[in-house]
């Protein structure tokens, strides 16, 4: 069971590498670089997005740093200023491949480690990533107001002022949970990743439910042999028309029904599939 949270995304910034354009809108694989970040974050019980407000595929709640611009300790602050939970999961709305397995790695260590203060991530070099990172609320709090108090301000603090003085437990991940897109060939670099032969299918079936606003996770390997044996069985415009229909008897069952009614529906049509292909051989 994941740990009861709520999430900071930070997406300010002058993005000055990519030339002042608007970073956390920048599509990959036809979504928004902040979409993906807060479709890995969906868990949240509250979801605060530091920046400009703009358009989301999911609700949030927007706020923004005094000043704007005033670097990411201290969008962190004004964060952290709109949540209530115990623990506050950070993120970076620059992440293209983050993922709600790492998510659940991040609270997990967290959850795991009594003495830790928060849980970093850490790329394939070692690097720290304080924001792509997992916290207690209490000592983060603790912190921000110590560095606000030295600094007289948190703008243009660094954020190892904040993470040097905290108890940390370290998750390590592969290189694409920590990559972020600070430059064009960074995004171009994001978005062949994307359509390689082993991702693509993924990738556009989270597409697809985000934009259409379905959180069912179903079996894509039960639909995919379904469509091919309506396609070798019946014809080859059977296969999109069949799954079609599978999903609109799955949605006449209800919510209650989920992915086992997306499963049953078909196995039912495959069965069909199959019987309607063993009579042609028959006759054949």
């Amino acid at each position: 069971m994941t740990t009861a949270h709520d999430a900071v995304v930070l997406a300010g910034g002058a993005a000055e590498r990519l030339g002042g354009a608007d970073k956390p809108g920048v599509r990959i694989g036809g979504r928004a670089l902040l979409d993906r970040v807060l479709t890995a974050c969906r868990g949240a019980d509250r979801t605060v997005v530091v920046g400009d407000p703009r358009p989301t595929t999911r609700p949030v709640h927007w706020t923004r740093e005094d000043p704007p611009g005033g670097g990411p300790l201290a969008a962190l602050g004004a964060g952290v200023r709109e949540t209530g939970a115990e623990v506050l999961l950070v993120l970076s709305a620059d992440l293209p491949f983050l993922d709600e397995d790492t998510v659940r790695c991040l609270l997990g260590a967290l959850a795991e480690d009594p003495g830790a203060e928060a849980a970093l991530l850490t790329d394939t070099e070692g690097r720290d990533q304080p924001l792509v990172a997992a916290y207690r609320s209490a000592p983060l709090r603790r912190e921000l107001a110590r560095v606000a108090e030295e600094r007289g301000t948190l703008a243009g603090g660094p954020l190892r002022r904040l993470t040097g003085a905290l108890r940390l437990t370290r998750v390590t991940a592969g290189p694409l949970a920590s990559f972020d897109c600070d430059t064009w060939e960074d995004i171009a670099t994001a978005r062949a990743r994307i359509r390689e032969h082993g991702t693509v299918l993924d990738e556009w079936i989270t597409a697809v439910k985000d934009e259409l606003g379905i959180e069912l996770d179903v079996d894509t390997g039960v639909l995919l042999d379904l469509a091919r044996d309506a396609a070798h069985g019946v014809a080859r415009p059977a296969a999109p028309l069949t799954t079609f229909l599978v999903g609109y008897a799955a949605a006449r069952a209800g919510t209650e029904g989920g992915p086992e009614a997306v499963a049953e529906a078909a196995r039912k049509a495959a069965a069909l599939a199959q019987r309607w292909a063993a009579e042609q051989d028959e006759a054949g």
